[in-house]
């Protein structure tokens, strides 16, 4: 792999479409090996934007808009990171060569769609998974329910992120609810959600899988330690690494991970998520770039999720080694306004073993993540427990 200099003939350029916070430390993890970076976000002064070489703020959903920037800045790989994507677009852009897709194509438009990453893994792959059906009305979502599904489920939208059109239903009463935030809270309004049966797991992890290509120039497929998380409303609130967990259900879990992701191909960080009930394992979903769970990596790896997404995709070595136990917890914006302000930052630097991440984001909502507190230590509990008390010192506040 060869590297030029930035802002130059010989530049390696990586464009990245979404640049929010994960973005953000992808760029820097390129940067530092001496990558030119192109930022693309759907807002100005997105959170990568403040820190990429060059950025835009275009409809990433528009291929046309795509095209032509990508045209313009000739980059030698374009890195999705959200799924608000003209997906057409990328797969037409690989075809005729103008750049590389990370992972490929194929990968952001299968993981990009729930319908699609689902009926791959179940149905192409047989892997385990929830019960699930897909509607485009209420009445389809009562019909998959009273088919088999039951209640308590849960009902996405087939594009989203974060949680965003999460809901979970618990009677009838609740569908309309349900179907209406749906619509409402994905990234692309496609009038069709998945409903899935509620797993009543012991706990959900997300595994980090890397695909990197060996000293032979060949693909090997690395695990890093599982990271266990809380979620409310399908948006992760608390991360930890390592997750407890038996021999057994580590093996099923490496074993569907790389299974899924060898099927999508490509070089890169994946996250897959994974319901997890004593040595049972079943599949969730997968993201072909870095998770927001994953961030508790900045305090546990020597090598975080960005820096093994920024080298695999270059072809360059990696190492999932885990350095110490270690956790992440959400600083939430509390507040819908701009411009806001975070007073205590120095209380929660004051806590022993501790870091904290501010994203720059331009706009605050109450639950939107603004940043994220970071703990290592001995023990996985006590990470946990300082994460939670540094972060809960950082306190938005209007300017």
């Amino acid at each position: 792999m060869k590297i030029g200099t930035p802002l130059s003939a010989t530049a390696k350029r990586v464009m990245l479409l979404g640049s929010g916070e994960l973005g953000k430390e992808v760029i820097i993890a390129l940067q530092r090996l001496g990558v030119e970076v192109i930022a693309v976000d759907r807002y100005e002064n997105a959170p990568g934007h403040q820190v990429a070489h060059r950025a835009y703020a275009i409809n990433m959903a528009d291929g046309t808009e795509v095209l032509e920037l990508v045209k313009k800045e000739q980059p030698h790989l374009i890195v999705p990171e959200i799924e608000a994507l003209d997906t057409q677009m990328l797969a037409q852009i690989e075809e005729q060569g103008l750049a590389e897709v990370i992972p490929k194509a194929r990968a952001t438009q299968l993981t990009m769609n729930r319908e699609g990453i689902r009926c791959l893994a179940a149905e192409e792959l047989g892997v385990p998974t929830s019960k699930y059906a897909f509607a485009e009305s209420e009445q389809e979502i009562k019909q998959a329910i009273d088919n088999g599904i039951g209640y308590p489920c849960i009902i996405k939208p087939v594009m989203s992120s974060s949680g965003k059109g999460q809901s979970t239903i618990k009677s009838e009463a609740d569908i309309k609810v349900a179907w209406d935030y749906a619509k409402s809270g994905g990234r692309v309004d496609r009038g069709r959600v998945i409903v899935e049966e509620m797993i009543k797991f012991d706990y959900e992890i997300t595994l980090l899988t890397v695909r990197a290509l060996n000293e032979s120039g060949e693909i090997e497929t690395h695990f890093c330690e599982p990271i266990g998380h809380i979620q409310v409303d399908g948006d992760y609130v608390e991360s930890w690494q390592p997750q407890a967990m038996s021999a057994a259900a580590i093996q099923k879990s490496q074993d569907i991970a790389k299974a899924v992701t060898g099927n999508l191909g490509g070089r890169g960080l994946f996250g897959v998520e994974l319901f997890i009930k004593g040595d049972d394992v079943w599949f969730s979903e997968v993201s072909p770039r870095p998770h927001d769970t994953g961030m508790a990596t900045m305090a546990t790896q020597y090598q975080n999720e960005f820096e093994l997404h920024a080298r695999a995709i270059l072809g360059l070595p990696v190492s999932t080694a885990l350095r110490e136990p270690g956790a992440s917890a959400v600083i939430y914006g509390q507040m819908n306004e701009k411009g806001i302000a975070f007073n205590g930052v120095e209380k929660a630097l004051a806590v022993p073993q501790t870091d904290i991440r501010l994203f720059g984001k331009p706009e605050a909502f109450e639950k939107r993540r603004m940043g994220v507190a970071l703990a290592y230590g001995h023990t996985v509990e006590d990470a946990r427990k300082r994460a939670k008390q540094a972060a809960s010192k950082v306190i938005p506040a209007i300017k």
